[in-house]
């Protein structure tokens, strides 16, 4: 199994002059659930290069991306999307991870979008030209969650508003509690504790998926 993790470029938190990225723990617990199951990781990015991990963290081995516009949908089995507050400003607005999305949604691709990262999904359409996540289950980084943080008058928007306005059936839990929704090829987790979880549904999805062409061909 392949799978490519995206995530955002971006480092400031609008505009007061903190800085922002991902969130380590929503890049971290996915990333050694995939790696401890074996699984071939590419991290990639908009800009390419080392991300902006939220300077109270460091982690060596997560310090290399590659460019966004170079990643193939046809390359991976799935793709996840770490989250932080980050992809608000790049990656709902990204034209290539857009692109990206959709191309694994059309090829029948399970996908999964952790936290402030379901706020990638704004854009996003399936082939027939509707919004992915109309009339989807879908979970992310509540209003109650982003009050807790204090930022719901910085970030751009909030998820759990956005998720409604597009049509979305939004489900959640208390604040911080872990939380993962399923519906049909789009997997979402509602915060940074609900990444490892999403990680290992993700990874059983993918490998349902695959297994009737194993045992197609077996016969």
């Amino acid at each position: 199994m392949k799978v490519l993790m995206v995530i955002t470029s971006h480092d400031q938190l609008g505009n007061t002059g903190r800085k922002t990225g991902f969130w380590l723990e929503e890049l971290a617990a996915p990333y050694y659930a995939f790696k401890d199951a074996g699984v071939e990781v590419i991290l990639a990015s908009p800009k390419g290069g080392r991300p902006p991990l939220d300077p109270k963290s460091n982690e060596p081995d997560l310090d290399k991306t590659v460019r966004l516009d170079t990643v193939r949908q046809e390359d991976f089995d799935t793709v996840f999307y770490p989250g932080g507050h980050g992809p608000m400003w790049d990656l709902a607005e990204d034209k290539d991870s857009i692109k990206l999305i959709e191309s694994f949604i059309a090829a029948g691709k399970t996908i999964a979008v952790v936290c402030h990262s379901t706020g990638a999904l704004r854009h996003v359409k399936t082939p027939d030209g509707k919004l992915l996540v109309q009339d989807k289950e879908v979970t992310g980084f509540t209003n109650g969650e982003e009050e807790g943080v204090g930022l719901t008058k910085i970030v751009p928007f909030l998820v759990e508003d956005e998720m409604l306005k597009l049509g979305a059936i939004f489900s959640k839990k208390v604040n911080w509690a872990p939380h993962v929704v399923s519906d049909g090829l789009l997997i979402t987790g509602q915060n940074p504790h609900s990444s490892g979880p999403a990680a290992n549904t993700l990874m059983a999805a993918v490998k349902q998926r695959t297994k009737p062409a194993v045992t197609a061909r077996a016969s």
